[in-house]
């Protein structure tokens, strides 16, 4: 118990140096600002001195406009988170972590927690949010994202560097009752407290309040204004809630093949290590190094003392300006320049009113409707009537003092001066005259966003920090299978995705696995919704008047009218693109059907068609071709005709003179043969009369 007491006594110590190494100034500074935001911009004791001399105290707040024109700035750029791989991820998983991260972003409403982080660190310099996950609504733990009130952190004034992971520590306190410890760390820990109280045991009036609950700071908690009997009843205890950096030694899984490690799980036995070696075939080394230790405690008593089960610090800072460790915000610059503006408006309506009513000179008993008291308390009225005596001098009003040249020139100056200060233009504010072109307009407006970068880049630098600690968590947190659904702002009627992270399939594979390999996260920059939505609306039209066929009920689904999706649901299926009942669905069928047969029979039709000019081409070509051919045919037809009369020409003359001389010589012979015929009859036979021959035998 006592080695509790002694490491809940360092907690407090730590709480006492950060707090007076700059808390409390900043607390002051914050109050100040905050006042100056809200119109609270005299102090009593001017106010008081002002009333009691009849002056007025104006009040022309510029820095209210002034810090809603940067918060308006802020609101029409939301942020959209990415994951982009690194090392061993998958496209797969890099998409389930961008939708993931969509849909913790609805579920705590983001955009509306970080313009309350901005506000803080606008007016008072610093903002925090806090991230961690959350178990009351579901046993395997939500992430949370929460904006902190920046008088319950103190920061490490030893941090030099934006990046808390730079920072040795972090310091978040508050008030909490009795009940309320009880309920978050047990019975046993508020009969404790409840002892020490009454032992007279605790610090210092800061920890213990014996009335109602207290702000975040004061000095008058304690009990030294009440009796015995009052300093019973503890109201409120300040708790102490301190993250810091501390080396410890630790178990890890290696990964042979591809190097990565993860820390062994606090509470692991010895048998459930030895499976996960196994089974994934993993190693272990110890390694020594920071990591985070988380101890609250609450006064004199340590609530919790523990490694914290995150591998950074839960809050992640927003600074509108920061310096080497010293945030500010913009209005703790303008508080000068304002209260110069209100004290010569108000100085400039005093000599006003004063001019109204600068006095009378009035002779002695010369008036009969009113007296001399009565025409002081009178004499600034509107329709006064005044009437004097007969032959006596009329009434004459005394001239007031002018306005002294220049008072209205250094109003003005002063006015000027909190818009250079700032950076806030009046085109920013919407105060240019109409003679400014638009071209001008819009130039002012850039040059007036580029003098407030320097909170917009911060802005980006958070919202960095913010989207790996939600990497962290998912990483860490998000290791077994879970039903997702996303909220897709970014189209219209905002329909639902579901999807399955760290889905395991019956090959044994992992759907959307998350947790796998590296990841780091992109910040994009989009418009806010409403505005985005007037853009696409506008886009629309205009495609659509250019010609390009855009169904109406897309336009419809972009519009502000009160029940868009019914109309632009009615608009879908009178254009024929809406959902079909069976009946409209068959008959759709047969006709998608029909025209696909009358576009087949078109199609046979045309090829035919096309096969017919081909061959009548075919055919024009072919004879185009015989016609240039007939003619060499008949030319070498003639050619071998007459030479084969010739050649039989030849032939036949040659048998014809053959034919001739063959003749002759036959002819002879026979003529030779008869003769001896004759010869050798007329010696063997008397000579018989010859008969004449016939002239065939001739």
């Amino acid at each position: 118990m006592s080695k509790d007491k002694d490491v809940a006594e360092i907690n407090y110590k730590r709480y006492i140096r950060a707090r007076d190494n700059g808390h409390k100034t900043y607390l002051e500074e914050a109050d100040k600002c905050l006042g100056f935001y809200e119109g609270e911009q005299w102090s009593e004791a001017d106010r008081k001195a002002l009333e009691d001399e009849g002056r007025p105290a104006l009040t022309i707040n510029k820095i209210l406009s002034t810090v809603n024109t940067l918060l308006g700035e802020q609101t029409s750029r939301r942020a959209s988170f990415q994951a982009k791989i690194l090392k061993e991820g998958t496209e797969q998983g890099a998409l389930a972590i961008s939708k993931l991260a969509i849909a913790i972003a609805n579920i705590n409403e983001l955009e509306y927690q970080e313009s309350e982080v901005f506000k803080d660190g606008v007016i008072g310099g610093r903002g925090f949010f806090e991230v961690k996950m959350d178990f009351s609504d579901n046993v395997q733990g939500e992430i949370s994202i929460r904006a902190k009130d920046p008088k319950e952190v103190i920061l490490d004034p030893d941090a030099s560097a934006y990046d808390p992971a730079t920072w040795n520590e972090v310091i978040t306190t508050t008030w909490m009752s009795l009940d309320e410890i009880e309920e978050k760390y047990g019975p046993a820990k508020r009969k404790e407290i409840q002892h020490r109280v009454d032992l007279r045991e605790h610090f210092t009036e800061d920890s213990v309040s014996y009335q109602s609950r207290p702000g975040t700071f004061g000095e008058t908690h304690g009990g030294d204004d009440l009796d015995e009997d009052d300093k019973k009843d503890v109201r409120a205890v300040r708790v102490v809630d301190r993250q810091y950096r501390r080396l410890r030694s630790r178990n890890y899984f290696i990964d042979t093949v591809t190097g990565d490690e993860r820390p062994v799980p606090d509470g692991w036995p010895q048998e459930k290590i030895a499976k996960a070696k196994e089974t994934f075939g993993l190693e272990i080394i110890k390694k020594t190094e920071r990591q985070i230790r988380w101890t609250t405690s609450a006064d004199s008593v340590l609530l919790k003392d523990r490694w914290s089960p995150y591998r950074s610090f839960t809050i992640i800072p927003y600074f509108c300006y920061w310096n080497r460790g010293r945030p500010f915000g913009i209005v703790r610059n303008l508080i000068s320049p304002q209260e110069q503006h209100n004290k010569l408006a108000s100085q400039e309506l005093h000599i006003v009113n004063t001019t109204a009513n600068s006095g009378w000179i009035v002779e002695d008993d010369s008036l009969t409707s009113h007296t001399t008291d009565e025409l002081k308390e009178e004499g600034s009225k509107t329709g006064l009537v005044l009437s004097f005596k007969k032959n006596r001098t009329p009434p004459q009003k005394i001239t007031a003092n002018q306005i002294p040249t220049g008072i209205d020139r250094v109003v003005q100056l002063s006015s000027n001066n909190i818009k250079e200060i700032s950076g806030v233009t009046d085109a920013m504010l919407g105060l240019e005259s109409a003679e400014v072109s638009g071209v001008a307009l819009k130039s002012k407006e850039n040059r007036g966003q580029v003098q407030v970068q320097v909170p917009m880049d911060n802005l980006a630098r958070t919202r960095r920090y913010l989207g790996l600690k939600i990497l962290e968590l998912i990483q860490d947190f998000y290791t077994e299978e879970r039903v997702i659904h996303v909220t897709r702002e970014d189209q219209p009627g905002n329909p639902q995705e579901e999807m399955i992270i760290n889905e395991v399939t019956e090959e044994g594979k992992i759907l959307n696995d998350v947790t796998a390999g590296k990841y780091d996260i992109v910040v994009t920059t989009v418009p806010a919704r409403d505005a985005w939505r007037d853009s696409q609306f506008a886009e629309l039209l205009n495609m659509r008047q250019a010609g390009v066929q855009i169904p109406a009920y897309r336009v419809v689904q972009y519009s502000h009218l009160a029940e868009k999706d019914a109309i632009a649901e009615e608009v879908r299926n009178l254009e024929g693109l809406g959902q079909k009942t069976p009946e409209e669905q068959q008959m759709m069928q047969m006709q998608m059907q029909m025209a696909m047969q009358q576009m087949q029979l078109e199609l046979q039709k045309m090829s035919a068609e096309i096969q017919n000019i081909a061959a009548q081409a075919q055919l024009n070509q072919a004879k185009a071709v015989d016609v240039a051919n007939s003619d060499e045919m008949e030319m070498r037809q003639i050619e071998a005709d007459m030479q084969k009369e010739r050649e039989g020409y030849v032939v036949r003359q040659q048998l014809a003179e053959t034919q001739a001389a063959s003749s002759m010589q036959g002819k002879v012979l026979d003529t030779k043969g008869k003769i001896l015929q004759e010869q050798a009859k007329a010696s063997l036979q008397p000579r018989e009369k010859e008969t004449p021959k016939s002239n065939k035998e001739q």
